[in-house]
């Protein structure tokens, strides 16, 4: 009970931050507005680019890619960006486990609004291929979180160490891959509008990977946090 209090409190304490700056929303969405209007000139300059011959398929794959580096630049700065000073306060009122949940909750809630926004762009400039929306829509918010638990969990190791940026790629590239292919794999089926029930075992994978992650980031984070 203690530590869900802790974790409420400061999460709402992550929220009031970036209301107040709206540093990483603005510039995650300045960047994912800016590189969709990118590929939407140089596709419309590309003679013969339409939906008989690939269209759907780069439509997909850009669109995880865009989602992919957007998640990278609104979470990396997660704990690269906290002073030392402000870690040290936290070490005085809540548990590691509360400070790691609540930036985990926070960059979820985060990347999932971004996310659905970047689909709402990236259909509006694109034609919209998507067969079964609504299981589009699923595969969308089921990536956004594994993207931030993933990233969230990375960002913590990589705040301990020296040049962290390099860190957190270098980190972040193996548990990734898979995930990227598998949300390609499970949302170019909801494009081709296949039956649902063929992709449930994939859904499960990652929501395994999900719990997974956020397991291993509650038993290594405090003996991060003590160092």
């Amino acid at each position: 009970m203690e530590l869900l209090r802790q974790t409420g409190y400061l999460l709402r304490k992550e929220i009031l931050l970036e209301w107040r700056s709206k540093y990483a929303f603005n510039g995650v969405l300045l960047y994912i507005v800016s590189t969709v209007f990118v590929c939407y000139i140089s596709f419309n300059l590309t003679p013969g680019f339409t939906q008989s011959n690939g269209y759907p398929v780069v439509w997909n794959v850009l669109f995880w890619i865009i989602i992919l580096f957007a998640s990278v630049n609104a979470i990396a700065k997660s704990f690269l960006q906290e002073s030392r000073s402000r870690l040290l306060y936290y070490y005085t009122i809540a548990s590691p486990q509360a400070i790691i949940l609540s930036k985990t909750v926070y960059n979820a809630m985060l990347m999932t609004l971004l996310s659905l926004l970047a689909l709402v762009v990236y259909a509006l400039f694109f034609n919209n291929t998507v067969g079964d929306a609504l299981y589009y829509f699923l595969s969308v918010l089921v990536g956004s979180i594994t993207f931030s638990t993933t990233f969230t969990m990375v960002s913590a190791i990589a705040a301990k160490a020296g040049n962290g940026g390099t860190l957190m790629a270098v980190l972040s590239f193996p548990v990734i891959i898979p995930v990227i292919l598998l949300l390609i794999k499970v949302s170019k089926s909801a494009m081709d509008g296949v039956e649902r029930s063929l992709s449930y075992g994939n859904f499960g994978i990652l929501a395994a990977i999900n719990v997974m992650v956020v397991a291993v980031a509650l038993l290594l984070f405090p003996y991060l946090w003590r160092d």
